[in-house]
């Protein structure tokens, strides 16, 4: 089936120009994954397909059948309602049978034939495969305090909650939906972008997306589709083979621009001559040289730049943290932590959201102080702090002015140096990118100008938190050739699982309540390493397996948390029947009961309800069970 076509866009803002005469098409099941620079109009061509944005140019058709469903990098919420309300904003019949449901239960649980009535119509419509695929997903995300107004959440916690609606609007359309998501990895931990990669696979669903991540572009998408000069690039394939395809057109396009210069400077010399070396005859070749002109002064010749670091010596004592302890009440961030950095370490932070890796940092930095515990910095240590927090700036200057402000060239290892014009060259800044206004830049493009503004103050030991957030996977590749030639130390926190295995030798694994464990590998090795284990751990005894694997379904409530799952509608609906049952059983037991003690009734009926009695008794037992059980969630 025939999803979508793009034909012809072109969008511009200002004298800026994202792209012009793209075309593509989307056919039901494809997963396309769109790379592109920061600035060159990725999530605004996203938004404009979502129907969220115009174009200047061009159309953009969309099946009647097929439900579009975007998630952006800031998505609206409607801030005083909570995670629950925002969750299920959609105008859909399934979701308003929950809510009826939902609000019949809290606000009429004595209204039968309401209730009835309601029960028919979630069973029509198949609701109950509903709410466990949305008890699924909430869980997945982390997301278990529904009733918290969404004003109070993080930045990270909203992207979650965004996450959360796309993935479970494209679930009630069953797969006739087009899902557009815009870098969706980002403020997840590893462990929840792991679980998307498997269940974007494993759904029958098509897919656009935007996303840093190269395992998870792997994993997930059959198609890659390149937004590179203003132009559209089609790779049916991995991302190793969008590489290898790439960088033959450019051999080509090398090579073409080659021939051309040649051709324009016989051309050039001819159209020199006198004036009375031209006749009315020669008027194609003028034209000629007006196309060739043309096509030479759009292309662009790829040079590049090698960036072998010349920095400042380290000493012999780099960074050292003595018997460190850090809580925040009865959170435990680390309990006697103790590490002597050494010279050219290259060491990444792994752990689930929230366990103080951005804390860890902080006290290594002195930004925060410790419990108790010292921590010491060598006299020549040079620190490159790369945050979270992003851009900061005063002004609105031009970006070069801001990088030139930290220095007019960069050192290299030769003793050479580049201006700062070329080191921003290197990083995917243009010439018409590099004298933009701060406040022009695009997100990606504040989150790289940032990066290499700390990259060009030269420093010997790189703290990174989050690095790859929002950088194109160009920027990643020259990022990672810069890192692989630093002779300094390196200190990375990092969900970008490809990122972390190029770059570091051993981890720290914060696995909670204060314990870090020092792993000697990068991430994949540490997750081998994580599975056998829990491999191991698995009893050989199958009656002991059994008994180990009877709680599982349990495991997608948050561990250790005092606070209770919320029942499920069908958990629901059967204590409320259960309520019913039991009353019923207790009344015809009565009656049984008065009946026999009448005196009134003959051996056979009297065996009957004797026999009866007996299976009232077990049955009320068993439901009084069930009904204990469940009125524990209630």
């Amino acid at each position: 089936m025939h999803y979508a076509s793009i034909e012809n866009l072109a969008k511009s803002f200002g004298i800026r120009t994202l792209f012009k005469n793209i075309s593509f098409y989307v056919e039901e099941g494809d997963k396309i994954a769109l790379v592109a620079r920061n600035g060159s109009g990725k999530s605004t061509l996203l938004k404009i397909i979502a129907g969220l944005d115009t174009a200047d140019n061009g159309t953009v058709w969309v099946h009647k059948d097929i439900k579009v469903i975007m998630l952006q990098q800031e998505t609206q919420f409607e801030e005083g309602k909570t995670i629950w309300d925002n969750v299920l904003r959609m105008n859909n019949p399934v979701v308003k049978a929950v809510k009826e449901y939902e609000m019949c239960l809290e606000q009429e649980p004595e209204n039968i034939e309401k209730l009835t009535s309601l029960m028919t119509k979630v069973d029509e419509l198949n609701v109950w495969n509903f709410e466990s695929e949305l008890q699924q997903i909430l869980g997945k995300l982390n997301l278990h305090h529904l009733n918290e107004p969404v004003k109070n959440l993080s930045g990270g916690q909203k992207k979650r909650v965004a996450l959360a609606q796309a993935l479970i609007e494209a679930q009630l359309h069953q797969g006739k939906c087009l899902l557009i998501l815009d870098e969706p990895t980002n403020h997840l931990d590893v462990q929840m972008i792991e679980w998307l990669e498997d269940y974007l696979s494993a759904q029958k669903i098509t897919l656009l997306c935007v996303t840093h991540d190269r395992y998870f572009l792997d994993a997930v998408c059959n198609e890659i589709l390149e937004i590179d000069d203003e132009k559209v690039y089609e790779y049916k394939g991995d991302y190793d083979y969008f590489l290898e395809q790439k960088s033959l057109r450019q051999e080509v396009q090398a090579s073409e621009l080659q021939k051309d210069k040649n051709i324009y400077r016989k051309e050039l010399e001819w159209m020199c001559k006198q004036p009375k070396a031209r006749t009315t005859k020669s008027k194609s070749r003028q034209d000629a040289f007006a196309d060739i002109e043309e096509r030479i002064s759009q292309r662009k010749e790829e040079t590049d730049i090698s960036l072998q670091v010349k920095m400042t010596r380290l000493g012999g004592k780099v960074l050292e943290l003595k018997k460190i302890y850090k809580s925040y009440n009865d959170k435990i961030i680390l309990k006697g932590f103790d590490y002597t950095f050494k010279k050219g370490e290259r060491i990444g932070i792994v752990g689930k959201n929230g366990v103080g890796k951005s804390t860890f940092l902080k006290i290594a930095l002195l930004q925060e102080k410790p419990d108790s515990g010292k921590v010491n910095h060598g006299d020549t240590v040079v620190f490159g702090n790369f945050n979270q927090e992003g851009l900061h700036y005063k002004e609105d200057k031009r970006a070069i002015e801001y990088v030139k402000e930290i220095a007019e060239f960069f050192p290299l290892a030769d003793g050479g140096k580049i201006s700062a014009t070329q080191f921003m060259e290197k990083f995917g800044f243009t010439a018409e990118q590099q004298y933009t206004p701060l406040s022009k830049l695009s997100g990606g493009e504040k989150r790289r100008l940032h990066l290499l503004s700390i990259l060009f103050c030269n420093p010997n030991f790189l703290i990174l938190d989050e690095p790859t957030n929002d950088l194109d996977l160009q920027t990643l590749r020259t990022l990672e050739e810069f890192l692989l030639d630093f002779p300094g130390c390196i200190l990375i926190v990092s969900h970008d699982r490809y990122f972390m295995d190029r770059m570091v030798d051993h981890l720290f694994a914060f696995e909670g309540d204060g314990i870090i464990k020092d792993f000697p590998g990068n991430y994949t090795l540490y997750r081998q390493h994580k599975l056998a284990e829990e491999k191991k751990a698995l009893p050989c005894d199958s009656n002991e397996l059994v008994k180990k694997q009877t709680p599982e379904p349990k495991t997608q409530q948050p561990p250790k948390s005092n606070q209770q799952r919320k029942p499920t509608f069908k958990e629901k609906y059967e204590f409320d029947q259960l309520e019913k049952d039991i009353a019923a059983l207790q009344n015809e037991k009565n009656e049984l009961e008065v009946k026999m003690n009448s005196g009134t009734l003959n051996y056979e009926t009297l065996q009957e309800a004797a026999s009866r009695i007996s299976i009232i008794v077990n049955e009320l037992d068993e439901k009084e069970m069930r009904w204990l059980e469940l009125s524990e969630l209630m």
